[in-house]
């Protein structure tokens, strides 16, 4: 984690007071139009596809596609800190001082006289401080979760917070016989034909499946995406050797593509 020294030494670096005035230079007379109209709202969009992009990056082991993308999640901060400060609200040295501050407080086993062994221990200790910071208890255990979270993550996020307070299984055969038990009950909507109820159902069947890959230590987020990038390799694969025997994908039969993805999935 970054000290105080690092911090101050950051604050006076001419890379960052360069990029500080290049924010400023785009946002003032005779700047760019497009970046004088933005406003945090409709930054937003462009802030989450740059943690996407960085992720990318993360997932590629590209270390200078890294660098780039982590310059472009920075540049979103210092745009966001810009806009700020033009508001007179705060701006991006009041964002480093603040980070600074929370960091320091919430590692009392780094910086205070706590002595902490496990990463669980830590956890502990981070969550009480946070909760002192805020000056009052939270109205609900599940509270502080960010309402725009991707369904997956937010639902594992909220199932870790219930599993604090002892709300959780005891085995994993029951996480398992739970999802069994959505999946049928998914199939009897389905019987039943009624729309609202299987997607309701469905729901259901996916909250468990969240729930089973946090008992197992697994992010279903992460899992998701892993099998996507699969199916979508299977069948990028289908089509190139179709296109090789001069064939379009869309005059095959369901039967041969199926015989083809199997043939690809046992290699």
């Amino acid at each position: 984690m970054m000290g105080k020294r690092e911090a101050e030494e950051l604050g006076s670096d001419k890379s960052f007071e360069d990029l500080v005035e290049l924010m400023r230079k785009l946002r003032g007379e005779g700047g760019c139009p497009w970046d004088k109209e933005q406003t945090h709202e409709s930054l937003k969009p462009y802030l989450v596809e740059e943690v996407y992009e960085v992720i990318d990056a993360i997932d590629s082991h590209d270390a200078e596609n890294l660098k780039e993308e982590l310059g472009d999640l920075l540049f979103q901060i210092f745009f966001h800190s810009q806009m700020a400060s033009e508001n007179k609200e705060f701006d991006i040295r009041d964002v480093m001082k603040a980070c600074l501050e929370k960091m320091t407080a919430r590692h009392p086993h780094v910086f205070g006289d706590v002595r902490l062994e496990t990463a669980e221990e830590v956890l502990k200790i981070w969550h009480k401080v946070k909760m002192e910071e805020k000056g009052e208890e939270e109205k609900s255990v599940l509270g502080s979760v960010p309402k725009h979270l991707p369904a997956l993550q937010k639902a594992q996020k909220l199932q870790k917070k219930a599993s604090r307070v002892g709300f959780d299984w005891e085995k994993v055969e029951d996480v398992v016989a739970k999802v069994e038990e959505e999946l049928q009950e998914v199939k009897e909507a389905m019987a039943l034909g009624r729309h609202e109820e299987v997607e309701e159902e469905i729901g259901d069947l996916l909250f468990a499946a969240a729930n089973l890959s946090r008992f197992l230590k697994i992010n279903p987020e992460e899992a998701l995406h892993k099998a996507v990038k699969k199916f979508v390799k299977r069948f990028e694969r289908i089509e190139s050797e179709l296109a090789a025997k001069g064939r379009d994908i869309e005059e095959c039969s369901l039967e041969e593509m199926d015989s083809m993805w199997e043939a690809i999935k046992r290699e």
